[in-house]
C-alpha cells in the first residue's frame, strides 16, 4: 500500500526488484490512473530470452498499444506491473484456468478492453530471472495464437467491412485459417514481394464449401489498406520473431 492510494505490485518470488521501482512507478501511475504500468528490466542469466528483452525494452510508448497482438505477449511484461488493486479486481484477476493458460495476456487483454492504457518506465527497475521450469513455459504456442487471434477478431477486425493480409506465405494463411467464417469473407487477398507467390492463389481446402475459396496473392503495392501484418520483425544477431 501508498499512504494515499492502494496499489499492486506484482513481483515473482526470486526476481529482484530495485530499490526505487515503486517510487517510479507510482509516479507514473498517479498521471494515468487507468494504466497498467511496467518497467524495462535485465535478465539472469544474462543471455537468457535476448530478442524478447531487446524487444520488451524498446518499444515506444505508441507501440506499448500497436504491438498487443504480437507472438511477445504482453509490450509490459507481468513482474513488472503496478497498477491500482481497485483496476485490478475491477478486470477481474487473474484466470484460473490452471495450467497451461497464458493468465497473464488474458489479463492484459482485459485491461485493454475496458478502456486501460499502458505505460512503461524506461529504467530498468527489475532482474527477471530465468527458470528452464518456470510455468510460463508450460504454456503452448497453440494456445497462445488461439488468445491472440480471438482479441484481434473481438478488438479490431469486427470493426472492418475488408481487410487485407499482409503475408502469402505461412503465417498469413495460418492467421486466415484461424478467423471464423465472417472475418475470413472479409479478407480481399494476401499481398507480399515474393514474385514465386504474387499472381497465384491460396485454396482453402479445409472449406466445406464448394468449390473452396480461392484468395489472389498481389503485390503489395496493388493491395489496398487496411492490412493485418503477419511478418517477421528482425531481433538482434539477425534472428526473426513472428508477428
Amino acid at each position: 500500500y501508498t499512504k494515499t492510494t492502494r496499489t499492486i505490485n506484482l513481483l515473482i518470488w526470486d526476481d529482484i526488484m530495485h530499490r526505487d521501482r515503486i517510487k517510479v512507478q507510482y509516479k507514473l501511475l498517479m498521471e494515468a490512473p487507468s494504466a497498467l504500468v511496467g518497467s524495462c528490466f535485465t535478465r539472469l542469466p544474462a543471455n537468457s530470452t535476448t530478442r524478447y528483452t531487446h524487444w520488451a525494452n524498446n518499444l515506444s510508448p505508441s507501440q506499448l498499444l500497436s504491438q498487443v497482438y504480437t507472438s511477445h505477449g504482453p509490450t509490459v511484461i507481468m513482474p513488472t506491473w503496478f497498477c491500482r488493486r481497485e483496476l485490478f479486481h475491477q478486470i477481474g484477476g487473474f484466470s484460473e484456468a490452471g495450467k497451461g493458460e497464458p493468465e497473464d495476456l488474458v489479463f492484459f487483454y482485459r485491461h485493454l478492453r475496458m478502456g486501460g492504457t499502458v505505460l512503461r518506465a524506461d529504467q530498468q527497475l527489475l532482474v527477471y530471472r530465468y527458470h528452464e521450469g518456470a510455468a510460463t513455459l508450460s504454456v503452448t504456442e497453440g494456445r497462445i495464437w488461439e488468445v491472440r487471434v480471438a482479441e484481434l477478431q473481438l478488438m479490431v477486425l469486427k470493426k472492418w467491412s475488408s481487410f487485407t493480409i499482409w503475408n502469402g506465405g505461412k503465417q498469413g494463411r495460418r492467421l486466415y485459417r484461424s478467423l471464423d467464417k465472417s472475418n475470413r469473407d472479409k479478407v480481399t487477398c494476401f499481398c507480399d514481394v515474393d514474385v514465386k507467390k504474387i499472381g497465384k492463389d491460396y485454396t482453402f481446402e479445409e472449406s466445406a464449401i464448394i468449390p473452396k475459396p480461392k484468395i489472389p496473392i498481389v503485390h503489395f503495392r496493388d493491395a489496398r489498406p487496411p492490412f493485418i501484418i503477419c511478418v517477421k520483425l528482425f531481433q538482434p544477431g539477425g534472428e526473426q520473431t513472428s508477428h
